[in-house]
């Protein structure tokens, strides 16, 4: 139970940025700053806790979890750059769709990592997954609040950007939990990360670092995306999704939604209809509803041996 709580609370804390992100936007700022300064900031505080976690462990058969092998480095650091990808493509997307249509397309990741989970495992989703996804898509679609119409017109840019985060997302949770598990989950986090900082400074320059960014308000967006996107995610699902599975962790990560929808309403002060609330209990019906079966299974079998 606790390793799903994990997974729960990285989903959570991702369904926080677009929040933070806007905002960050509103005072000025492009994707660049955001997410350069965001992977910045990330990773330093990765480190640091790994520099922490290492010294405050002295029974050496914990310690040498914290270890961790040139063979290991090099796929670790691949796997961070699909998640530096995708803050790359969703912030981007956010430039040229509203936040709304924005998750909705982020949001296809949950059929992508079943298919993936399908295709790579050749192992045909269950009954309860095939219902939950369904479940899911409908209460994304009314959490959403696209359903109403008003939308101002589509962006195609905007929506291929929006399709590949949700590509990058789903093989991010994927590899995650398939990559050097031997490995301590902090230190995998960092390793990750690190990754995903090359790539970013590769593809944005950090010219915040120079020209006065951090200086005119950007600190405060930084350390907020970096502690609520960079550390707690990667690290929460590296802990997580080895234990539960990368196709339970694809649907419990659909709790981003519902968290984002939330902080739309308590932060930005966006309206939320009746309707887009009723989605958000769906969603959570939806991402409940494995679990709730496969207890359901387990007692029943406990029950029929007694």
């Amino acid at each position: 139970m606790k390793y799903i709580l994990f997974v729960l609370a990285g989903a959570c804390s991702f369904g926080m940025l677009s929040t933070f992100v806007k905002k960050a936007y509103e005072s000025g700022f492009n994707v660049g700053d955001v997410v350069g300064s965001q992977n910045l900031f990330g990773v330093i505080m990765l480190w640091i806790l790994v520099l922490v976690s290492v010294k405050s462990t002295k029974q050496a058969a914990a310690s040498s979890a914290f270890k961790v092998t040139k063979r290991q480095i090099l796929p670790l650091m691949a796997v961070g750059t699909t998640t530096g990808l995708t803050g790359i493509f969703y912030y981007a997307a956010l430039q040229y769709i509203s936040a709304s249509f924005a998750i909705i397309l982020l949001f296809q990741f949950t059929w992508m990592g079943i298919l993936l989970e399908a295709i790579v495992e050749r192992k045909r989703p269950g009954k309860e997954k095939l219902l939950s996804l369904v479940i899911l898509f409908v209460g994304i679609i009314m959490a959403s609040g696209y359903i109403g119409g008003g939308q101002e017109a589509i962006s195609w840019i905007g929506v291929v950007l929006g399709l590949l985060a949700a590509v990058t997302y789903a093989l991010f949770i994927w590899f995650s939990g398939k990559t050097a598990k031997q490995v301590a989950p902090i230190t995998r986090s960092a390793i990750m990360l690190t990754g995903s900082f090359i790539l970013v400074m590769l593809v944005f320059p950090p010219h915040f670092l120079v020209n006065g960014s951090l200086h005119e308000a950007l600190l405060p967006w930084a350390l907020l995306l970096a502690f609520f996107g960079v550390v707690i995610p990667p690290l929460f699902f590296a802990i997580g999704v080895p234990k539960i599975g990368g196709g339970l962790a694809t649907i419990l990560s659909a709790a981003e939604l519902p968290t984002a929808v939330i902080m739309s309403y308590v932060v930005l002060s966006e309206s939320v209809n009746w309707l887009q609330w009723l989605g958000v209990v769906v969603t959570m019906c939806g991402i409940a509803l494995p679990e709730l079966a496969k207890r359901r299974k387990r007692q029943g079998m406990i029950s029929a041996q007694m």
